[in-house]
């Protein structure tokens, strides 16, 4: 069992945890390319994506990547923290289209291919 206020210690620490700017260009290009994939040379993608991931989507993979890499007892935030928890949080966030549903795209595999082309500092 966990006391409170060791809890609380917890995610006074996780805030304080660092993340480079080219993690933070990162997780903002994952993203943006839900909302603009053409932007990204994610030409496959037109007609695809019919809503893309919010911001809202941005702050909480940064929280959640925060929070794996003090999980894993480090201080700063790694490309493979965002990779981890971004499948789960985007998973929801974006909608596809009738079209890829109809092809038989999953939101997996869109989010498989974001992470396959977007480039990783």
């Amino acid at each position: 069992v966990v006391q409170p206020e060791t809890i609380i210690e917890a995610q006074k620490l996780i805030t304080e945890i660092y993340v480079d700017e080219k993690v933070e260009d990162y997780i903002l290009d994952l993203v943006f390319a839900t909302r603009n994939p053409l932007k990204y040379d994610l030409k496959d993608f037109d007609g695809i994506i019919d809503i893309g991931a919010s911001p809202r989507a941005t702050i909480n993979i940064l929280k959640a990547s925060k929070s794996r890499a003090f999980t894993e007892g480090r201080g700063f935030v790694t490309p493979e923290d965002v990779r981890y928890v971004s499948t789960e949080i985007l998973r929801h966030r974006v909608i596809l289209t009738y079209e890829a549903e109809a092809e038989e795209l999953t939101t997996d595999q869109v989010i498989n291919r974001l992470f396959e082309k977007i480039e990783v500092p």
